[in-house]
């Protein structure tokens, strides 16, 4: 069995980027994150502490996205590393990144990275 714990669409407002008027004035950000997790022992316990919280998944990344970085890849790089670290049940992490309305004067509605990463590839 494949099990995966999901968290679509999250919304951050953080200060992420390269140029200057970013830092200052920030933007809205876009997480999908899916976790692979073994689930089957959570489907017989009914036990939260047999899975990931996602509530518990959720405040690691918003603490990440609290501190600004001037790359999309260096804010993912951390939470990555950040979430196999809290949460060992964590085998592999999708993570797809999206910067809203980004300043480079194309009319756009997203840019951003997706990396797929298990918990052997983080630690290499």
């Amino acid at each position: 069995m494949t099990s995966y714990i999901f968290l679509d669409s999250l919304r951050f407002f953080a200060r992420h980027g390269v140029g200057e008027q970013e830092t200052v004035v920030g933007n809205e950000f876009i997480i999908d994150l899916r976790l692979k997790v073994d689930i089957r022992h959570a489907m017989q316990t009914d036990d939260v502490a047999d899975t990931v919280s996602y509530a518990d998944v959720y405040t690691a990344v918003k603490e990440e996205m609290d501190i600004p970085s001037r790359l999309l890849e260096h804010v993912s790089g951390r939470i990555v590393r950040r979430l196999f670290r809290d949460f060992l049940q964590i085998e592999e992490i999708t993570l797809k990144l999206a910067k809203r309305n980004p300043p480079m004067g194309a009319d756009i509605e997203a840019a951003g990275i997706e990396l797929c990463l298990s918990r052997y590839d983080a630690v290499r």
